[in-house]
């Protein structure tokens, strides 16, 4: 077996797992921006339910449902807090999920380079040796006619 073929399976190997690297950032940055989106609505929801118990603020309230609307705020607030923390947690993981795959890319970069390396390599000593066995049939077909010619 050729060096330049045992490269070229290592080659495709670390391009396999770069890949599934590759995937895995894909699917990471997904759920951060699922996140992302959960939080947003969370906040807009939030600032909905304020705004519409301020529009019924000015009916008049009696006291429990002041006091359920002062918890949900809360609970809702609760959530929120909760959500940024998933959203950071989601960033951390999309940041290193990115150094991950960039790793395994320039490996693999770097490893293609080496296999373009020998592959010329190798194709350069393969021109070699045929020029030369051509030179050698050509000095042997002109040593034979000149031997005819004697």
């Amino acid at each position: 077996m050729k060096k330049s073929q045992r490269i070229q399976t290592i080659v495709d190997i670390k391009a396999q797992q770069e890949q599934k690297s590759l995937e895995a950032l894909g699917e990471t940055l997904r759920r951060h921006q699922e996140a992302i989106q959960q939080l947003e609505h969370l906040v807009q929801y939030r600032q909905e339910y304020l705004d519409k118990f301020q529009n019924n603020a000015s009916v008049g309230m009696s006291v429990t449902v002041l006091v359920d609307f002062r918890a949900f705020i809360e609970k809702l607030d609760q959530a929120i807090a909760g959500q940024a923390q998933l959203v950071q947690q989601a960033e951390l993981e999309v940041m290193n999920k990115r150094k991950n795959w960039e790793n395994k890319h320039q490996h693999t970069q770097s490893l293609q380079k080496v296999f373009d390396g020998i592959v010329a390599e190798e194709h350069k000593l393969e021109n070699k040796r045929e020029q030369a066995e051509s030179d050698d049939r050509s000095s042997r077909s002109t040593r034979g006619q000149s031997m005819n010619g004697i």
